[in-house]
């Protein structure tokens, strides 16, 4: 069985567990859970570095209340995940969103990943696509006909959070970030690592179960879990809930074989018996 659940319900114990997990990929290789996978690309560009995979890990953790516990409980990239999220939430589907000018692992102004100066999604889009993309000017005036589906016009961020307040026990209030253009990958690009965001309120408090296909464990894992968990907080706010827990899945949480010396480092952090491997 591949599935990883995950028994802490705290980030920093949940932290501790997935450095101890990915290490144990050098130090005991017979056993260990991660397993190497050769993949051929990363974001949709080619890549020659094998990745270190633990598939389908599950777990559930508290939300604290405040942004400032939040940063401190993932340490997230701040101020940069505090800026995104910001951008994320501001009504305007910015691509490019400013703060990727200040991103940490930002490589030659992430050039590789655009076409035409724009990325092929960016969250502020899928959180505001009703006039994304053509129907959007930098100077902030939006106009014309929304982005339509099959049949109806496309909802957003602010549905969601209308649904939760006129029906707070319903089941349907449910944010897509992979849309249906991603599908297949057809058009050759990048597509969203998260899937979507699966918002409930039971008992006076907003839970959210938050999908991802897959994730970054040392780029991008902390951000992440902090803008999810400030999304939570910003959507209980308008609802007038408290804040639950978030139930996440990612189907693959993965490293680099390239990041050995860093996870030893890590491990060395947390660990008082552990000395830093040579590689």
């Amino acid at each position: 069985m591949m599935m990883t659940s995950l028994l802490e319900h705290t980030f920093p114990g949940i932290y501790e567990h997935l450095v101890k997990i990915f290490n144990s990929y050098w130090t005991h290789p017979t056993t260990s859970l991660p397993q190497q996978v050769p993949v051929t690309t990363w974001h949709a560009k080619p890549t020659d570095m094998p990745s270190i995979e633990l598939p389908f890990v599950n777990y559930e953790v508290h939300i604290p209340p405040s942004s400032r516990e939040l940063a401190v409980a993932t340490q997230a990239n701040i101020p940069w995940a505090e800026d995104h999220f910001q951008e994320r939430i501001s009504g305007i589907p910015h691509n490019p969103a400013p703060s990727e000018a200040w991103w940490p692992y930002a490589v030659q102004n992430n050039s590789a990943h655009k076409t035409e100066e724009v990325y092929s999604h960016t969250y502020p889009e899928r959180y505001w696509p009703k006039h994304a993309g053509k129907w959007y000017y930098k100077e902030i005036e939006m106009y014309g006909f929304p982005h339509r589906g099959i049949r109806f016009n496309y909802g957003d961020l602010n549905d969601v959070i209308s649904l939760l307040v006129r029906d707070p026990l319903t089941r349907q209030a449910y944010m897509p970030v992979f849309f249906p253009e991603d599908t297949g990958a057809v058009h050759g690009e990048r597509i969203p690592c998260s899937l979507g965001y699966h918002f409930m309120i039971r008992q006076g408090k907003l839970y959210c179960t938050y999908t991802m296909r897959s994730c970054d464990f040392l780029r991008h894992w902390a951000d992440d879990m902090y803008m999810t968990g400030r999304l939570m907080q910003f959507v209980a706010g308008h609802a007038d809930v408290g804040v639950g827990s978030m139930i996440c899945h990612i189907s693959s949480l993965h490293i680099f074989e390239g990041d050995a010396f860093t996870m030893s480092n890590l491990l060395a952090e947390i660990d008082d018996d552990y000395e830093p491997t040579a590689f």
